[in-house]
């Protein structure tokens, strides 16, 4: 197997067209303890990548003995790559069907925990989201607001120049996938004002 990447929390191999995720252990945890961390999170990742109905890696095989995930190998360009070249028409249509499916995702009340565009693979055509190692089932629109706000901030770190124009197409992407869109953007704007808060003290 050939090793694609590697993060704080797992290694991703590619083995054919497919791609296995292994969480790796973390020598500073507890042995026992870091166990069931990486159990419970492999368990809860390979029902969510089940669960939701965006498009995502197709799950083939969730080995919770081995912190082990196997699917589908998705080929495309990590949107962070290639956000800024793409021309404006283009990249409207991805924010707002970024927007659509987050919205989406809440609905169903899963958070995705790590919205970044590092976590998007862009084909020309999709927008298929990656990495929910960090994505937990939630009904609060404080944990949706924070989803936004996370990638929002991520938007503004790493795509300055078009970050402003990129998170209001995906709002207006978020009220399309999201019938219960009014709640969580207004708990947004609370999140924001604190932050802003903040930032004066």
């Amino acid at each position: 197997m050939e090793e694609l990447s590697r993060g704080a929390e797992a290694i991703l191999y590619l083995n054919g067209d497919r791609v296995i995720k292994k969480r790796i252990s973390k020598g500073y945890r507890i042995k026992e303890l870091d166990l069931g961390i990486r159990k419970l999170r492999t368990r809860s990742e390979g029902r969510i990548l089940e669960k939701i109905n965006i498009d995502r890696p197709k799950v083939y095989r969730v080995d919770e003995k081995e912190m082990e995930i196997e699917m589908d190998f998705i080929k495309g360009n990590i949107l962070r790559d290639v956000l800024e070249g793409l021309g404006e028409h283009d990249r409207v249509n991805v924010c707002r069907l970024i927007g659509e499916n987050v919205g989406k995702l809440h609905e169903s009340d899963i958070v995705h925990g790590d919205l970044t565009t590092s976590n998007f693979i862009f084909n020309g055509e999709k927008v298929y989201f990656i990495d929910f190692g960090l994505a937990f089932f939630s009904k609060r629109e404080e944990d949706k607001a924070v989803d936004l706000k996370l990638l929002k901030d991520a938007l503004d770190a790493k795509h300055y120049s078009c970050s402003k124009e990129c998170f209001e197409n995906i709002i207006e992407g978020y009220k399309n996938g999201n019938k219960f869109h009014n709640l969580v953007l207004n708990r947004l704007n609370k999140v924001e004002g604190r932050g802003r808060y903040k930032g004066k003290s």
